[in-house]
């Protein structure tokens, strides 16, 4: 593997979250990059995520629909930012296809890190979402971003044990 530049988090703007898992970091990236597993995954239960559409490379989309129990659903378009096989996915929905800028990126606007490395058991796994301002990491913390992101670990590692 080439070494990546890495990204510093401000614990003022950032949140952070780093594990270990046990599967091969391949099935990890399989699981990021096809959107028929990322269906059965990205939106931590009983939320699902009804449908994904993606286009694999830097000014690519990177579209899920999610679905609440309750039925109302979220339209969600980003923008790969950085694609390099194996080892890191960035995207943001402050961007849409083709670095457009979104005029409305949600509540709470982001920039997504994901890093893979492979390690003796498996793959450690990190996920960093960049904020542009402290309250907008601070209502990303209180939607639950450290529960809600290990949640949803949870159900990729039990995909990938599966594939």
């Amino acid at each position: 593997m080439s070494a990546l530049v890495p990204f510093i988090p401000d614990p003022n703007l950032d949140l952070f979250f780093e594990r270990d898992v046990d599967v091969p970091l391949e099935r990890v990236w399989a699981a990021w990059t096809q959107p028929e597993l990322i269906t059965q995954w990205f939106t931590p239960a009983p939320w699902v995520t009804a449908e994904c559409d993606i286009e694999l490379r830097p000014g690519g989309r990177f579209r899920t629909l999610m679905r609440s129990p309750e039925g109302e659903e979220f339209d969600n378009t980003g923008c790969y930012l950085e694609v390099v096989e194996n080892q890191r996915l960035v995207w943001t929905g402050l961007l849409g296809p083709g670095y457009r800028p979104m005029p409305d990126s949600g509540p709470v606007p982001f920039t997504a890190v994901i890093t893979l490395e492979p390690t003796a058991s498996g793959t450690r796994y990190s996920a960093l979402a960049i904020h542009g301002t402290p309250d907008v990491c601070a209502r990303h913390a209180e939607l639950g971003f450290h529960d809600g992101w290990g949640t949803a670990l949870d159900q990729l590692v039990a995909l990938a044990k599966s594939m």
